[in-house]
């Protein structure tokens, strides 16, 4: 049995939820499909599929067919090293193979390869690579990669920026002389001239044929698939108008010509169609911005010469330069220098990190200070910033459940509004009173308009907007700030959160043994039996000996080498160091060895009281120092828990340490509910327990020994750190290290789900409560129009306003 794969494909010409539905429905019928979701405000499809059964063309012509177009991004590569003409074939047959890629052609003349590819698929970097292997080299033309759906979403706004400015030039003069002639604004003569309603035609039509022409395109996919989308409203409402104006012009049937209502309709949507497609651009600004960060070139170190290099070329590997001020290109592992770095792009805290050889670096964070060089580790897709950028993509591309609501209420909703646009006409026509005498409409025309309202002011785009644009944004707010969501669920379940779980050892505190205390007797400083005992423990690897190396490396000791060492199995270490005897261990190994702890009682009993472990020095014979080890609290663990019990939540601290181990921790970050003595595997069953009272219960881990945990619980988050962030299997990820993202995480939760309720209320609203409205004849077609267009707009712009959400106040 194949494993299931996903893709991602950027998907163009949706107009509604409906286009979403019919996408889903057309890849569903597919024989491998296991799922597929396509987001409306993305515009992109997440499918997963049996590799086995389907090849990424099956994919895209089943698009295709439903109606629909998946975008493509153009390459040009220069090429060398091609001899011939059988050269240009085969490389451009290897090109063609490469699964992304729709159409490559090589000339043998211009030396260049112009290649059709997916940007989701497959990158440029990777076809560069591929050419390379297949013994050629190739030279990106035009410097840098080109962003394929960005330039997409562009020419949409520049389209329906071309034909709005179109529609206004037509219909603004045609609205004009209509609304002159109805009010006697303009002379009796001009204003009735047969020739008037001529001119209006020839100024009507443009707009409908053109500038409307996308909506009956639109419409005939949609009707050809076996639905109606907006686009069936649209051209039915506007046409309706339309020919009915040219019946009167044509003298087939008496009355008013309404060739201004059929243009002010198409008119008015195009405006509202063009507010919306640059406000969607905006939703995913925050992985713009991300992406940005990166740079484009990277100076590497390749046979002894230093060399700039477009990132994407750098190798695993390679040794690379950055000087102060400099962005990191790739990740990596320091080999040479000492920096702070500002990794604020990754975990949304300002701070910068220290780095020294040893430590990882992470690709787009900021160099502040000193020249460091380290080699190459993770490169391309592999590295951290592109692994968030697919995560928070994965999420924006996925549906929260409040959506299913609004998903089922769009596939019934347009053929239902056609038949309540019937019944309106059927119902002026037949049912109500005649017009009265001298009416400027007769009853039919009175119930054509009517029905012309009720169609064009029914609007299923603002429902299938209202999730999706939100959980774009939210998500990748999210990302900005550290937080990063895996699905539209997870993010719908944090804000339900009403107990908070927390792991002790590495969540709340730092999960490493540091030094608290130096009690030193009074004939000696604390720093002279500090660099004695670390010096000692320098060839250690226990803990809490690597915790005194630790502390006196942080105050900048200059450490001795032993001239003998040797370990006291379970109790401590001893040896020469610098011509002194010295002995470092636990109370247990200086009481087995008649050393006289009366003295240091008090003192002993004081760090164990406060759950710390207590280690002695001796020299020469003499106890100099007492030390106090403890696992410290992680900077922010208090005002994190405080933040949360403010917002009403109930935070339980779950742990396998001892209970007094553990209710000093607690009471020192200001947690009242302590679960103490549970194994690792046990930690599950303590979790379903707090389940039991039908709390929604959000589990905060390090997402390695708290796995089952993390998976019992309504929701996981976990605790990540720098590289290793998207490796983290839970729903949501804390790339900070600290508690104080789950706070954020929980608040923007909150925030977004308000957010989606408000849209899916004005979307529900409007439709209520407008519908009625134009059925019984309150709603000028016109009016209508208009508050269609600009129904999908609130839903995006109020979307967007949670991008000015101030999480760091969390």
């Amino acid at each position: 049995m194949s494993e299931n794969k996903q893709l991602i494909l950027p998907v163009s010409g949706m107009t509604c939820a409906n286009c979403v539905a019919t996408i889903e429905r057309n890849l569903k019928k597919l024989d491998g499909v296991h799922s597929a979701a396509v987001n409306l405000s993305s515009e992109r499809a997440v499918i997963d599929f049996d590799p086995s059964l389907l090849k990424l063309d099956d994919l895209v012509g089943r698009v295709r067919k439903a109606g629909y177009d998946v975008t493509a991004g153009e390459a040009d590569l220069m090429i060398r090293k091609m001899s011939d003409d059988r050269d240009a074939q085969r490389l451009a047959k290897t090109l063609q193979g490469l699964e992304g890629v729709l159409d490559a052609q090589v000339s043998i003349v211009t030396e260049r390869a112009r290649i059709r590819y997916i940007p989701t698929v497959i990158s440029q970097a990777e076809m560069r690579q591929a050419v390379s292997s297949a013994g050629f080299e190739a030279v990106e033309l035009g410097g840098e990669a080109e962003d394929a759906e960005g330039k997409a979403r562009d020419a949409e706004i520049k389209q329906q920026r071309r034909l709005l400015i179109t529609g206004l030039i037509f219909t603004i003069p045609l609205f004009l002389l209509s609304m002159g002639r109805d009010f006697n604004l303009i002379p009796h003569a001009i204003g009735h001239a047969p020739w008037m309603n001529w001119l209006m035609l020839i100024l009507a039509t443009p707009v409908q044929f053109y500038v409307g022409w996308q909506y009956y395109v639109g419409g005939y996919k949609s009707l050809r698939n076996g639905s109606a989308n907006m686009d069936v409203l649209i051209a039915m409402g506007s046409s309706t108008a339309y020919l009915y104006s040219i019946t009167v012009l044509l003298g087939w049937i008496p009355g008013h010509v309404y060739f201004e209502t059929s243009a002010v309709i198409i008119t008015l949507i195009r405006l509202g169609k063009y507010l919306e497609a640059r406000a969607k651009g905006r939703t995913s600004e925050a992985i713009k911005k991300l992406l940005s960060l990166r740079p484009k070139t990277a100076r590497v170190v390749r046979d002894d010469v230093e060399m700039d290099i477009p990132t994407d070329d750098v190798r695993v590997g390679d040794v690379v330069l950055v000087r102060p001020g400099e962005t990191i290109p790739v990740d990596g592992m320091v080999i040479e220098g000492r920096s702070s770095v500002d990794e604020s792009m990754l975990t949304g805290e300002s701070m910068p990190v220290e780095k020294k050889p040893g430590d990882a670096v992470v690709g787009a964070t900021l160099n502040k200070l000193g020249a460091l060089r380290f080699e190459a580790t993770k490169v391309g897709k592999e590295t951290a910033l592109a692994r968030i950028v697919h995560l928070v993509e994965e999420a924006q591309g996925s549906k929260a459940p409040i959506q299913k609501l609004a998903d089922q209420i769009s596939g019934i909703f347009v053929p239902a509004v056609i038949l309540i646009a019937v019944l309106t006409f059927l119902g002026w026509l037949l049912l109500a009173p005649p017009p009265a005498a001298g009416a400027d409409m007769t009853a039919f025309t009175r119930a054509l308009i009517r029905m012309v309202a009720v169609l064009v002011i029914a609007c299923p785009c603002a429902l299938g907007l209202a999730t999706p644009t939100a959980v774009m944004v939210a998500s990748g707010k999210g990302a900005e700030n550290g937080i990063l969501f895996r699905s539209g669920e997870a993010l719908e379940v944090a804000g339900k959160a009403k107990v908070v779980v927390l792991d002790k050892t590495g969540t709340v505190t730092r999960g490493q043994p540091a030094v608290t205390d130096i009690l030193a007797s009074d004939d000696v400083s604390a720093v002279e039996v500090l660099t004695l005992a670390a010096s000692l423990e320098k060839g250690s690897e226990h803990p809490l000996g690597e915790s005194l190396v630790a502390e006196a490396s942080t105050r900048g000791l200059t450490l001795l080498s032993p001239e003998t060492f040797n370990a006291v199995t379970g109790l401590g270490v001893e040896g020469l160091v610098n011509a002194k005897r010295v002995e470092v261990g636990s109370p247990r190994m200086f009481i087995d060895r008649g050393y006289d702890l009366i003295p240091w009682q008090t003192r002993l009993n004081d760090l164990q009281a406060g759950a710390k472990t207590s280690i002695f020095a001796a020299v020469d014979g003499q106890i100099q120092a007492l030390f106090g080890i403890a696992d410290t609290v992680k900077d922010g663990s208090r005002e994190a828990i405080a933040v949360l019990k403010e917002m009403g939540l109930r935070v339980v601290m779950l742990t396998g340490d001892n209970q007094q181990t553990a209710e000093a921790i607690a009471q020192q970050v200001g947690i009242s509910e302590v679960v103490a003595d549970v194994l690792p595997d046990a930690k599950s069953a303590a979790v379903k327990k707090l389940q039991e009272s039908g709390q929604i219960a959000v589990m905060v881990g390090d997402g390695i020994n708290d796995a089952p945990a993390l998976a019992q619980a309504d929701l996981g988050m976990a605790i990540g750190t720098g590289t290793d962030v998207a490796m983290a299997a839970a729903p949501v990820t804390l790339m900070s290290g600290d508690l104080v993202g789950v706070p954020r995480a929980i608040a923007l939760s909150r925030r977004t789900m308000n957010t989606i309720r408000q849209n899916l209320f004005w979307a529900f609203f409007y439709n209520i409560i407008l519908i009625p409205a134009a059925v019984m004849g309150l709603m000028n077609p016109m009016l209508a129009a208009g508050a269609m267009a600009f129904s999908s707009v609130f839903v995006v712009s109020n979307s967007l306003r949670l991008r000015r959400v101030d999480l760091t106040s969390q």
